[in-house]
């Protein structure tokens, strides 16, 4: 008997390799012949280069760079040397969770810390650079990130524009003769799961500004200041890539990454499982256990679980999903390579309970599953 644990994290509680442990240690008390096969999951959030490094055996390096609202901040990259890719999530260098509810600031924050990163991996020869580039605190479509590889942005007095994204409505001028012509050498691709172009109602600033501090006057300035930007990027490179889906990611970054780089976008769950090898994983195997946070609706649109399905699905695997709570909607997963899904908790429970007692109920319900299991084959 053959079974893959493949979760994602469980927000505020354990990281995915903890999701994973624990579900196999409840397997492994109700069925300790089984093989059990722990691939930590990601889709492209936080946690995505922790999850690959986990499950790829990759190298995590650290890097000293300039946080979102300038401020020195610790950041990990993951480098997998076979392949030469190098993994880099936003988050780590210009991430939300780098600042306090009340410093958010959408108009200054800036993405210069992933440039940097994006340096560090391009010395060390990177061929392949992944971006994952959820959980943003900045909405400067990337602009930072190319500052720091080279770009001048300049105003009308050729003077250097200060960060963030509402400077790039003063912005006279592109010199682009100093960015790192390694860029052109290396393949980007762009974990993300939106398809939000980068301006407009639909846009970066409208939908995900309000979340990094920006008030509905700021997010009007901040769509034609980014506006303004693309003009000039598109008399640069000779294309207008702002409408582009995904462009909108990342307050911008998926623009910059897009119009100066090329970059691929794919789903995020798509590019943790390939780089972790995750369909070899599940060929030849019995059953998978995948599972999140909250399972809802709202996995349809390219969460972990329905990833971890689609690749189940194609090689005829069973899924079961262990969530800490079961939202509305969930019942359409079963549609999409589901076969049953179970929640955590053993009675009434808050929220900081359960979060406390994560590992304890994923173990639990995982033994109760293996003792089930178990029994339906034993019949």
């Amino acid at each position: 008997m053959k079974i893959v644990i493949a979760p994602d994290s469980f927000k505020d509680s354990l990281d995915a390799a903890g999701v994973a442990r624990a579900i196999a240690a409840g397997l492994g008390q109700a069925w300790p012949e089984a093989e059990l096969v722990e691939c930590p999951m990601a889709d492209g959030g936080e946690g995505t280069m922790q999850a690959i490094l986990a499950a790829s055996h990759g190298e995590l390096r650290r890097q000293t760079v300039r946080g979102p609202l300038g401020q020195s901040v610790e950041a990990g990259w993951g480098w997998l040397p076979q392949s030469r890719t190098a993994v880099i999530e936003m988050a780590q260098a210009s991430g939300l969770q780098l600042l306090p509810t009340g410093s958010r600031d959408a108009c200054r924050s800036s993405t210069w810390g992933t440039g940097e990163l994006i340096a560090a991996a391009l010395a060390a020869g990177a061929q392949r650079v992944v971006l994952a580039i959820g959980g943003s605190a900045t909405n400067d479509a990337g602009s930072g990130m190319l500052r720091a590889l080279g770009l001048r942005l300049l105003d009308a007095d050729g003077q250097a524009l200060e960060e963030g994204g509402l400077a790039l409505g003063k912005l006279a001028s592109i010199d682009a003769s100093d960015l790192d012509p390694r860029l052109a050498e290396v393949q980007f691709e762009v974990a993300a799961d939106v398809d939000n172009p980068l301006c407009g109602a639909n846009g970066a600033s409208a939908i995900f500004g309000p979340q990094k501090g920006a008030t509905a006057q700021q997010v009007q300035a901040l769509d034609q200041a980014l506006g303004h930007f693309a003009d000039h990027c598109a008399q640069l490179l000779g294309e207008d890539v702002r409408d582009y889906p995904g462009c909108g990611a990342a307050g911008g970054m998926g623009f910059a990454a897009r119009a100066f780089m090329g970059a691929q976008f794919r789903p995020g769950v798509d590019v943790v499982a390939e780089l972790a090898g995750l369909e070899a994983l599940v060929q030849g195997a019995d059953l998978v256990i995948t599972g999140e946070g909250r399972f809802d609706a709202q996995t349809l649109r390219g969460k972990t679980p329905m990833g971890v399905a689609r690749v189940a699905k194609r090689q005829g695997v069973p899924v079961l999903v262990l969530a800490g709570t079961l939202g509305e909607g969930y019942q359409q997963l079963y549609a999409h390579g589901v076969d049953a899904a179970f929640a955590l908790a053993d009675g009434p429970i808050s929220l900081e309970q359960a979060c406390t007692r994560a590992a304890e109920l994923l173990q639990a319900r995982a033994c109760d599953i293996g003792r089930l299991w178990r029994c339906a084959l034993q019949r």
